[in-house]
């Protein structure tokens, strides 16, 4: 969430920095809001006081009249109407903050002077390639046929058990998913300093607002037919930065990595990717997030996206980086670094990792806070992103190491997991 006293500072420079996002803030409506916000707030101080100087003063007063015979009735009456009117000016006020309230929750984070202008994945600017793409002697298949060519992948049982945009995997494919899943999480740990956690898969409603989810995107969200209104994780980035909601923490950079399975409705994407395993309702991610001081968080950033990068290159996976242009950043994120890999299929670099920071945007949702030198709260910094999505890169894997006979030979990082093999037939 945005700061308040950013808007109230500097109104004009907010909208002009939200319009990269292709966002249009109701500059009129804000300061209208604020306006009467002031005036109630004026109001029920003026009354308050009133009523305090009241209050102190009471007690002399009916004291005073009960000497002189006087009747005390409307002493009181003048104490009770003043309650009352303190009470009515609150409600006011609270009702008006809530609506600023509401506003301020619906303002996305403000983007990073370093992301580009542009209103679609197509204005997205190409940061650096890494590795070179392989060239084939033979026909390319997609990992769908190679699956199948070894009953390895199946989306038909999935359908038949839950329905479209579900996978089945058997045998050696769903080893090297594992061995994928295994060799990420070593290599984050030893490698580059994370902690792991294991954390719930079902989070309430203040995590995902916490984190941005909620309320703009509810409909992207799978939510559990229960009144405490749970819903199923879309990434392990909820769960794991709402580990400090709501409290402050002695020392910073805190980094933790996880493994879980991610559910999305894919709502909005229909007949996007409908074929294979890139754009599933459940996926599995490694995922990588980071609690930073304010100075650190764009160190972070690059730290962290070269720890995914890393990921890749042991893989020797080809791929690229680009930078989000601002209408395809997330509603979160103040700077996104995407990585694509090589799907030799479609003859394109396809995401398989987007690396964020988040500066105090979710922090200030959250009230995450650290002890600055002076010893005072102050909003910390968030910074994550997949270290990497499992199956896409299941998927790179299968593509990329595919063979003239239809077998997918094994990564050579990967072999130790797989118990020294070194192909799937």
């Amino acid at each position: 969430m945005l700061d308040p006293k950013l808007l109230r500072s500097d109104l004009n420079a907010v909208a002009e920095s939200l319009q990269t996002k292709g966002y249009t803030l109701d500059c009129e409506a804000f300061l209208a809001l604020e306006a009467q916000r002031k005036a109630l707030q004026l109001a029920a101080e003026s009354v308050q006081q009133e009523r305090n100087a009241y209050s102190k003063s009471m007690g002399k007063l009916i004291g005073e009249a009960k000497a002189k015979g006087e009747d005390i009735e409307p002493l009181k009456a003048k104490g009770e109407q003043l309650k009352n009117d303190s009470a009515v000016a609150d409600a006011a006020l609270t009702e008006i903050q809530g609506q600023l309230d509401s506003l301020l929750q619906g303002l996305p984070n403000i983007p990073h002077s370093s992301v580009p202008a542009g209103k679609t994945e197509d204005d997205n600017i190409e940061l650096h390639r890494w590795g070179t793409p392989r060239q084939f002697d033979f026909e390319i298949k997609d990992h769908v046929d190679l699956g199948d060519g070894f009953n390895g992948l199946d989306f038909d049982v999935a359908a038949k058990i839950t329905g479209s945009r579900f996978s089945v995997m058997r045998g050696g494919l769903a080893s090297l998913h594992r061995a994928l899943t295994q060799f990420m999480l070593n290599t984050h740990i030893n490698e580059h300093g994370y902690e792991e956690v294991y954390v719930p898969y079902i989070v309430n409603r203040e995590s995902l607002f916490g984190t941005g989810q909620l309320p703009k995107f509810e409909e992207d969200l799978f939510k559990l037919d229960d009144e405490r209104e749970f819903y199923l994780i879309p990434t392990a980035e909820v769960p794991i930065t709402n580990l400090y909601r709501n409290e402050i923490v002695d020392s910073l950079p805190i980094k933790y990595v996880s493994h879980t399975p991610c559910f999305r409705s894919e709502a909005g994407s229909y007949g996007r990717d409908t074929r294979g395993m890139i754009r599933q309702h459940q996926f599995e991610k490694v995922e990588m997030v980071q609690f930073v001081h304010p100075d650190k968080s764009w160190d972070a950033l690059d730290s962290l996206v070269a720890h995914a990068e890393a990921i890749l290159q042991k893989l020797e996976l080809p791929y690229r980086s680009v930078i989000l242009c601002g209408g395809d950043l997330g509603f979160s994120a103040a700077k996104t670094i995407d990585l694509e890999v090589w799907l030799p299929s479609q003859e394109k670099y396809r995401e398989i990792s987007s690396c964020s920071n988040f500066a105090d945007f979710q922090a200030r949702r959250m009230k995450a806070r650290f002890r600055n030198a002076e010893g005072k709260p102050e909003l910390l910094h968030t910074v994550n992103g997949s270290g990497l999505a499992v199956g896409r890169t299941l998927v790179a894997v299968i593509e990329n190491y595919q063979q003239a006979d239809g077998s997918i030979a094994i990564p050579a990082v990967l072999q130790p997991l797989m118990n020294g093999l070194t192909e799937i037939r």
